[in-house]
Formats: structure tokens, C-alpha cells, sequence
């Protein structure tokens, strides 16, 4: 896999999992359309680095084999002062099971713990996240809290699961 910028051109391959309900179904968005799409390709989307904090990087995760955009990622940098941050992810649901949200999560980290020399790094997963929570674990991050029936989310009560690595056990993890 390949991570990139995302770009206009992507907007099928966006709408085919951004635009469909249950993979949205965990995610803190609505299925998105064109309009939406565009707005955010022109807007965050369309950012290339991060040089401050509460700036969000959001890359697609480009198959290797095909050619063809199957998911993208988020590098959310929270806090200069504490060095924090956030990964997100979202992926084709024809794209699972192969180890590309793996790969792609473990480059954003390596992004996160070697070039901005973050120090910690959170996933935020909805506690009926199943998979999302199996990734986090697979990337090495522990399990902190589980904040019961804690946030309104499309119009239920949820819960809120938080994962967490150290840059000093990404670097132990990865060597």
C-alpha cells in the first residue's frame, strides 16, 4: 500500500465508503455525498503536512496492487505542549481482512513518533467498534478507559473506548 494526498479525482472511491451507511455506522460522520466531498477535498482534506497543533492530516491509503484508493487516515495533532495526538481510519469494506489498515495505521505512527516527535498517541473507539478496537491492539496500543454511555452519537447514547501508545513502546514495538 501506499499512503498520499487525497485528491478531486478520488471522489468515486471516496463515495464508495464514505458514501455507504454502515461503514459510517461507527464513525463520528454521516454518510457523505459530492457536495460534502468536495467541500472537504478543497478544505482539510486537501492539507499536505502538519506545522501546528489542532491541524488534522488526512492521507489515502492507495492499494499497491490496483492502483485504486481502498481507505484513508488520520494524524489529528492535539497538543504541542504535551505532544499529543490521534489517529482515525476508514477503509472499503472489500478492502478488510488484508492487513491494509495495519500497514497504513503503522506508517502514520512512525509519521507521529519519528518526524513530529509526538509522545503519546490515542485511538477514540465507539465501544460497538468491534474491529476498530481489534486494530488498535494489533498496532500495540493498550486499552485505557471505557467511558460508559458517555458522548450522544447519532442520536444514542454510546460508549467510548480510548487506546493509547508512548512513542517509547512504538519504538520498542517496531524494532
Amino acid at each position: 500500500m501506499r499512503l498520499r494526498p487525497l485528491r478531486p479525482e478520488d471522489t468515486p472511491a471516496l463515495l464508495a465508503y464514505r458514501g455507504n451507511a454502515e461503514v459510517c455506522r461507527f464513525l463520528p460522520f454521516e454518510p457523505m455525498d459530492e457536495a460534502v466531498l468536495a467541500q472537504r477535498l478543497a478544505g482539510d482534506f486537501a492539507r499536505t503536512a502538519l506545522t501546528g497543533e489542532a491541524q488534522a492530516l488526512t492521507l489515502g491509503v492507495e492499494s499497491a496492487e490496483s492502483g485504486s484508493l481502498i481507505g484513508d487516515v488520520v494524524l489529528f495533532f492535539h497538543s504541542a505542549e504535551h505532544r499529543a495526538g490521534e489517529i482515525g481510519y476508514v477503509f472499503h469494506p472489500e478492502a478488510t481482512g488484508r492487513g491494509y489498515a495495519s500497514e497504513a495505521c503503522s506508517a502514520l505512527l512512525d509519521l507521529a513518533f519519528g518526524e513530529l516527535g509526538l509522545h503519546r498517541v490515542i485511538a477514540r473507539i465507539n465501544g460497538g467498534n468491534h474491529a476498530s478496537a481489534k486494530l488498535a491492539e494489533r498496532l500495540g496500543m493498550r486499552h485505557e478507559a471505557s467511558h460508559l454511555s458517555s458522548l450522544r452519537f447519532k442520536g444514542a447514547w454510546a460508549d467510548l473506548e480510548i487506546y493509547a501508545i508512548l512513542a517509547e513502546e512504538w519504538r520498542l514495538r517496531r524494532s
